[in-house]
């Protein structure tokens, strides 16, 4: 009996993982405002220190995972994700949630490009591989969908710290399917790592995510902010240079002169921008504006996952058949309309009539951009090298998901704080006006101690939710433009891979290829 079917859900199981524990955290974000006395800055570094550590990482962990074999590295960042999410159970400041958020982030960046590599040893037929990275797209959208309503249930009846805790048992049993179905698989030739492009990729995203959140403190304006955007667009040019100049980089950047390949990154770096910025603001929306409850909360975003899931797998089945230039496009103008119709909600806005219909349309975008884009770029590498393209997939969606939350979540702290400044300056005094700037789970206890307060918290939210979401609409639609023009059409077909040409070390008695 094949094990494809046994090793496809145990890698779609480990990706599930790491998509709960975005969403878990995302509504828990709220309880964590309040129980831990956690501005917008912080709750920015809650998300991001996890999407950070994760997108910086996932380039070499990639190439490390190629070189030293898939399942071992799958094996070893399941057991430091589900032993930090132990850990983060266990603290009791943000400080300390924020940095085991990184830890969690590089056991994920070890995870999940063992998981696409994985698929992409397995699957080497177009069609096959196509429907298994549907598959694939379909468990990210199940963490989406089951992240906020666990995370909601657990909140309804435990503290916050009950969201980690959930996360160690699902670790644990993935790792017992790997250790069963998962055959090894690895690549000898893959090089040494490059550690000097590694060093200075990781210190340029790492400039540009703290200089993007923290210009709301220090204003978009300031000399503080002017030289991080100097310092990460010099380390960023550092990194092309560096990476041109070694025999073997971490990332081959001439890779992006192939439309097909940056085109897709583009697309998937859009989506996750627009997805994690999405959920950042939305969980804040739904329980500080609405006042509904995190179970409320966790249910009311499932529309969204649920349709991510579907749409995943119809644009895996229509990509070959009308192309991906197709699919990706309609799937981005979907996307930027969605937004753009979001930006009109106010407080008293039908979830049933209205909202609804934003997140299936939304959920329907990234469904059709996602897993087409995917394919896309792990055509452009042979088999024996899908841990390289997997990789670059994972960080075009890590830096898209990051960049979301620190862009998007830094334009609505600045807006919500400049709009609040006019609103309550004189109504209530300067220490408790700077507190309900910086912390939204703060203005929203004020509201309900003093009168008037609470009609201007929910327009400065609001202001800053509209303004957001315009940004991501536009983006979005202009992406779409550009997918029209550089991702390929139906008339491209994909050389047939012959398994001689893929296979790889592995054990004797297991042949990743084996049909």
């Amino acid at each position: 009996m094949t094990r494809k079917p046994l090793v496809l859900a145990t890698v779609c199981l480990a990706t599930l993982t790491i998509n709960l524990d975005t969403t878990i955290v995302n509504v828990a974000l709220p309880s964590l405002a309040r129980e831990l006395d956690a501005g917008t800055r912080d709750l920015l570094w809650v998300v991001d220190g996890y999407n950070l550590a994760f997108a910086a990482l996932v380039l070499a962990m990639g190439s490390l995972s190629d070189r030293f074999g898939r399942r071992p590295a799958l094996i070893v960042g399941l057991a430091g994700f589900a032993a930090s999410s132990g850990a983060a159970a266990l603290v009791g400041s943000v400080e300390a949630l924020i940095a085991l958020r990184f830890v969690m982030g590089i056991s994920a960046a070890l995870i999940f490009p063992t998981t696409l590599s994985i698929i992409a040893n397995t699957f080497t037929e177009r069609r096959e591989r196509a429907a298994a990275l549907g598959i694939w797209g379909a468990a990210t959208g199940m963490g989406v969908a089951l992240g906020p309503v666990t995370g909601g249930l657990l909140l309804e009846h435990f503290s916050w710290h009950s969201v980690f805790w959930a996360l160690v048992p699902v670790g644990v049993v993935t790792i017992a399917l790997a250790l069963a179905f998962v055959p090894e698989s690895r690549d000898p030739a893959v090089p040494a790592l490059d550690k000097p492009g590694l060093l200075v990729s990781v210190a340029a995203l790492g400039s540009l995510t703290w200089t993007i959140i923290e210009a709301p403190a220090h204003g978009w304006t300031s000399p503080t902010t002017l030289a991080g955007f100097a310092v990460a667009a010099v380390l960023v040019a550092v990194f092309v240079v560096l990476e041109r100049a070694v025999a073997h980089p971490m990332l081959d950047v001439t890779l992006f002169l192939d439309r097909r390949f940056s085109a897709a990154c583009a697309s998937v770096t859009v989506a996750f921008f627009a997805l994690f910025g999405f959920i950042f603001l939305i969980t804040q929306f739904f329980q500080f504006t609405r006042d509904y409850s995190a179970l409320g909360t966790g249910l009311r975003i499932l529309p969204v996952a649920t349709c991510i899931a579907l749409a995943s797998i119809v644009g895996a089945n229509l990509a070959p058949r009308i192309g991906t230039k197709a699919v990706v496009s309609t799937g981005l103008a979907m996307l930027g309309a969605s937004f753009l119709w979001i930006s009109t909600i106010a407080v008293d806005t039908s979830y049933a009539t209205t909202i609804v219909p934003q997140m299936v349309l939304m959920g329907l975008g990234i469904g059709l951009i996602s897993t087409p884009a995917t394919e896309s770029i792990m055509q452009v590498l042979p088999p024996a090298r899908a841990g390289v393209g997997s990789a670059v997939n994972d960080a075009t969606r890590e830096l898209g998901g990051t960049l979301g939350v620190a862009v998007i979540g830094s334009l609505f702290a600045s807006l919500y704080a400049d709009r609040l400044d006019l609103l309550l300056t004189g109504k209530v005094d300067g220490a408790t006006l700077d507190q309900a700037k910086e912390s939204v789970g703060f203005g929203d206890a004020l509201a309900a101690r003093v009168p008037g307060v609470e009609s201007a918290v929910n327009a400065a939210f609001l202001d800053g939710l509209s303004a957001a979401t315009v940004v991501i609409g536009l983006l979005c639609l202009v992406a779409a433009a550009l997918a029209v023009v550089a991702l390929p059409g139906r008339g491209w077909e994909v050389p047939e891979v012959t398994p001689d040409a893929t296979r790889v070390e592995t054990e004797p008695d297991v042949l990743v290829n084996d049909r």
